[in-house]
């Protein structure tokens, strides 16, 4: 042999070192070689780090072990190579299992080895990814959550601001009722319409809150309450609201800390909760109302959890991610609104917390309210106000005329004089003018200062005249945080009478 021959054989058996050191020495990927038939023929350290096997241990063994039972009972491990072999690559993301049992997720190039046209084997690598993507899985669910995020804003615009001129309208027919019932007298026929169109009134009032607060816009009155208490309370509208074939349990924890909410939402928002649980129980079963105390996780922020369980049919994936949708139900023509769980996810958002939901098909579902822990206070008075005759000045800033109107003549059957005005600069000019006892205020109204910002005005100039606020919804209400009584509209006399009598003078 030449000293040339002996050269290049020296090169090669050099480069074939040097490749074989670059292979072994790589940890980030497992490089190795199979024979034809799957048996692997060689390892690197790579490959020990990933899968957790020693040369000595894997070595003569089929590459299959890698792969997961189901896999390997659908025949995926020869199905690889077979493509490999005819398509001259085969890749895939995908599980597989290490020495340990666990899994993790792979990325695997499997390249046919071919020496004079012959098929000698195949080199695999396999890259572990499982950081990956979870990352990506992350990042999915947070792009997924900001789309729901703006679906439920775009839809509350559009809810909040049908319900606000649908509010305004309720006013001025339930408003008329009381006068049109002194005015008729007793004729039997009139006061069956009457009656009729009061019912039609509060069912679309009751609607339209659920809107609203689905919406996030309601103008709320939010209360220290204890939870255990206010749920044992509501015990018997709740039995008779299940019927016979369902039954109510109560699992209250001791000592479940307090909440500040607007104790008509919390109400409704339970009793939708339950509702919903019940019809989905046709065949009868068990609703489990519970309330526990939740440690901070990673906020510092400390909830209460209260939960409504049933036994019922479950809810499909394809629906879970629609449940909170204003007008989605999967119940018959004229058996729901569409409106109880918008209603909860509405409420419970503009309380500070949030609505989780866990479902099993044909095993039940668990939806569960977290509200942010409130320290308890001490019980204020409890007025319990009728409708009683006034006396005095009530100016009035309302800029809509129609409910101005009907406001105007339930304040005057109470017994006060009225001045109206259509915005908040009108009002500080009469209040300069005139004596005035009692400001009774909109919210929402034209110009540069709105119903809340008149009352703060008043507030600091005026501090001792009494100021009651009103408002069908409205964004700046959020920021009242107890400063100002508010009254939803629609009201009634009563309503109205019992708002004035608490007020402070």
């Amino acid at each position: 042999m030449s000293k040339k021959d002996q050269q290049q054989q020296r090169d090669l058996f050099e480069s074939q070192r040097n490749f074989r050191l670059l292979v072994e020495g790589v940890s980030d990927y497992a490089l190795y070689m199979l024979d034809p038939a799957g048996i692997i023929t060689s390892w690197n350290i790579g490959g020990q780090r990933i899968k957790g096997y020693a040369p000595a241990e894997i070595i003569g063994q089929h590459f299959s072990c890698f792969y997961t039972e189901v896999d390997r009972a659908n025949g995926k491990p020869l199905r690889a190579l077979r493509i490999a072999r005819e398509q001259g690559r085969y890749e895939e993301d995908g599980w597989r299992v290490r020495k340990d049992g666990t899994f993790f997720w792979a990325s695997v190039v499997i390249d046919p080895i071919y020496e004079d046209g012959e098929l000698v084997g195949f080199a695999k690598i396999t890259r572990d990814i499982t950081e990956r993507r979870e990352a990506q899985l992350k990042l999915e669910r947070m792009h997924q959550q900001l789309a729901e995020s703006q679906k439920f804003d775009a839809l509350g615009q559009l809810t909040g601001g049908v319900a606000h001129d649908f509010n305004n309208l309720l006013m001025i027919v339930s408003g008329s009722l009381h006068t049109l019932k002194k005015a008729v007298g007793h004729d039997p026929r009139c006061l069956r319409a009457l009656s009729a169109i009061e019912g039609a009134t509060k069912r679309g009032a009751s609607l339209t809150s659920q809107l609203l607060t689905f919406a996030r816009r309601q103008s709320v009155n939010p209360q220290v309450v204890d939870v255990a208490e206010r749920i044992d309370a509501m015990r018997e509208v709740l039995d008779s609201g299940v019927g016979n074939v369902v039954s109510l349990q109560l699992d209250m924890d001791p000592g479940v800390w307090p909440v500040m909410v607007d104790v008509t939402e919390f109400e409704t928002a339970l009793v939708n909760l339950v509702i919903n649980a019940r019809d989905a129980m046709p065949g009868g079963g068990v609703i489990t109302i519970s309330a526990r105390n939740e440690a901070p996780g990673e906020a510092d922020t400390e909830y209460v959890a209260i939960s409504v369980e049933d036994t019922g049919t479950g809810i499909a994936p394809d629906v879970l991610g629609k449940i909170f949708d204003p007008f989605f139900t999967t119940k018959p023509i004229g058996k729901g609104t569409g409106l109880g769980l918008s209603q909860v996810h509405g409420f419970a958002h503009q309380a500070g917390g949030t609505v989780k939901v866990a479902s099993e098909l044909g095993k039940g579902t668990k939806i569960t309210i977290l509200l942010p822990r409130k320290e308890a206070a001490d019980a204020a008075e409890d007025v319990d106000a009728v409708e009683t005759g006034g006396s005095g000045t009530v100016l009035l800033v309302e800029d809509n005329p129609d409910v101005a109107a009907v406001s105007t003549g339930l304040l005057e059957q109470l017994g006060y004089t009225v001045r109206r005005v259509a915005s908040a600069e009108a009002a500080l000019r009469e209040i300069e003018l005139d004596r005035i006892d009692l400001v009774f205020s909109d919210i929402v109204m034209p110009g540069k200062m709105d119903g809340l910002g008149l009352a703060r005005h008043l507030k600091a100039v005026r501090p001792g005249l009494p100021i009651l606020l009103t408002s069908g919804y409205s964004d700046s209400a959020r920021n009242v945080r107890g400063d100002f009584p508010i009254l939803r509209k629609p009201y009634e006399i009563h309503e109205l009478s019992q708002a004035i009598a608490k007020l402070p003078r």
